[in-house]
Formats: C-alpha cells, sequence, structure tokens
C-alpha cells in the first residue's frame, strides 16, 4: 500500500475536537495527581515527523520492581494538521494518570492514521512504539513482557495483528466501542486497497482463522453507538465465543460512542472501574 505525499497544513484543532479536548475520563482513583510523567519522548522519527509518546508510572519508584504495561492506541482517522495531538488530549492523560495510579505503567502516544490507506502506516508506528518501551522497560520501571493493548474507536484494526500472531509479551487486549471487522467492505475505502489487505486489518478475521490460544480481552459496547460500528462488535463477540476466547463484555445500553468521557453516568464508571479490576486480575 503506497502512502500519498501529505502537503504541509497550518496547525489546526478541528471543532469536534475543541468540543472535547479538556474533558477527562468519567473515572478517578486517589493519587491520579500524584503520579510521575515522562513527557514528549521521541520513539519514532518518520520522514515528515517526530512521533512521540508520554509514559505515566506509579507516584513512588518501586526499586527493581517492574509494573505491567498499558499502551492506548487512539483511533482515527484524524487530520494530519492537529494542533493538539492525542496523547495530550484530556481523555489519554487522565486514563494515563488512571491506571498509573492503579499500579500500571500507562502509555498514550501519536501515530498516523490519517486515512484507510494508512492502516499499514498506523500499524507499524504501534510496533515500533511497543519495541521502544519493551527496549527502554528499565528506566520505566515496565515489565516488558506483560503489557496491554487498550484500542477505541478505529484504532480497532490497528491492534488485529496482535490477534493474528499472539505476541508472548502481549498480555491482554482492552476494546472500548472499536471498529472489529471490515467485511462488509466500508464504502469509504480506495479502491487501491485490496480485500485481502482489509482482511489482515480485521480482528473477526484473524479471530476466525485463529487455531491457538488467544489473550484475555475485555470488550465495552455503547448501545447508542453507530449500529455499523455495533454490528462490528457483535460479530466478533461471537466469533470469539465460538473459539472460546477469555472474553468479558460490557453493554452501556445507554451509552453513546466515548461514553467513558460523554456519559458521566454510574454505568460508564462501572465499566471503566472493571476494566481496570481485569487488568489488575491477570496479575
Amino acid at each position: 500500500m503506497t502512502e500519498p505525499v501529505l502537503s504541509p497544513q497550518k496547525p489546526e484543532d478541528p471543532e469536534w475536537l475543541q468540543e472535547t479536548l479538556h474533558k477527562r475520563v468519567v473515572y478517578a482513583t486517589p493519587g491520579m495527581d500524584q503520579v510521575r510523567v515522562e513527557k514528549d519522548l521521541t520513539y519514532k522519527r518518520a520522514p515528515e515527523r517526530e512521533l512521540k509518546a508520554d509514559v505515566y508510572m506509579p507516584p513512588t519508584p518501586s526499586g527493581n520492581a517492574r509494573h505491567p504495561g498499558v499502551v492506548f492506541v487512539h483511533g482515527g482517522y484524524l487530520p494530519p494538521n492537529l494542533r493538539t495531538e492525542p496523547k495530550d488530549w484530556g481523555i489519554f492523560v487522565s486514563y494515563g494518570q488512571l491506571v498509573a495510579s492503579s499500579g500500571f505503567i500507562g502509555i498514550p502516544f501519536n501515530h498516523r492514521y490519517y486515512g484507510p490507506e494508512y492502516l499499514e502506516t498506523a500499524q507499524s508506528d504501534i510496533r515500533d512504539l511497543l519495541s521502544y518501551i519493551r527496549e527502554h522497560a528499565g528506566r520505566f520501571g515496565l515489565d516488558r513482557d506483560r503489557i496491554s493493548l487498550w484500542a477505541f474507536s478505529g484504532g480497532g484494526p490497528l491492534v488485529s495483528w496482535a490477534l493474528r500472531e499472539a505476541p508472548p509479551y502481549i498480555h491482554a487486549l482492552v476494546l472500548y466501542y472499536t471498529m472489529l471487522d471490515t467485511n462488509p467492505r466500508p464504502q469509504s475505502t480506495p479502491a487501491a486497497i485490496a480485500d485481502e489487505t482489509l482482511a489482515e486489518f480485521s480482528a473477526v478475521t484473524q479471530v476466525e482463522n485463529s487455531d491457538g490460544e488467544i489473550f484475555p480481552i475485555f470488550l465495552a459496547r455503547a448501545g447508542l453507538d453507530r449500529p455499523a460500528l455495533n454490528e462490528t462488535i457483535d460479530r466478533f463477540v461471537q466469533v470469539a465465543l465460538s473459539k472460546n476466547v477469555p472474553l468479558d463484555v460490557s453493554n452501556h445500553a445507554r451509552g453513546h460512542h466515548g461514553f467513558d468521557l460523554l456519559d458521566d453516568d454510574t454505568k460508564s464508571r462501572q465499566i471503566i472501574q472493571r476494566t481496570i479490576n481485569f487488568l489488575k486480575a491477570l496479575g
């Protein structure tokens, strides 16, 4: 797949982002404001820009102890000229603080998911981010062999490779209102992207084709989300259960896409708390 050439554009935050830019997740834990953070770490130098990550750590250094990691995979498509990039949005700042105050190393980062033609680009960014944090695990107090991926919205296709390859260092997968299938072919997909390529990015297809053991998965669904997106989630649940995948599902029946940010209610807080408990229970 060939990437289009990006033209320089003035940095700008679209109106939809400005409305939620500083909003934080609707669940909090004690000590979130006391965690440590290393910001703006360059994990990759791409031709057009440096790609950055932030690493959130528990308040007190733990000596030689190592904490499991949680990597937050934002969705897309996103404009390439954002003034405020995803790792600096309120949702990912607060999630980094939340998991760090809960005993994990939290890693929000930026990747290049500008459109369907950037699927392979964004996936390579995620792999390179994982290589970077595992290589520097000692610096952060990270257990390099216990890393969970937490994907949101359009980030679902970008973590399908983990279901296919099941790398031993991936501990678990968390999916929040994510697109999980590319069959039938989305109407907006350019003809230049082959069906075989789309299948590689379909979580449903990867689970269907798996003949090995798949790591635990926590999935959160928003009942008032777009029907087409929820159909992909429902297919994933059906296939995962048929394969006896260790799957934990939470359905926010009255929740919207982004319920963890937009719906400040008991159910949203329960789902986020359940997700943290799910990760803790893995050890």
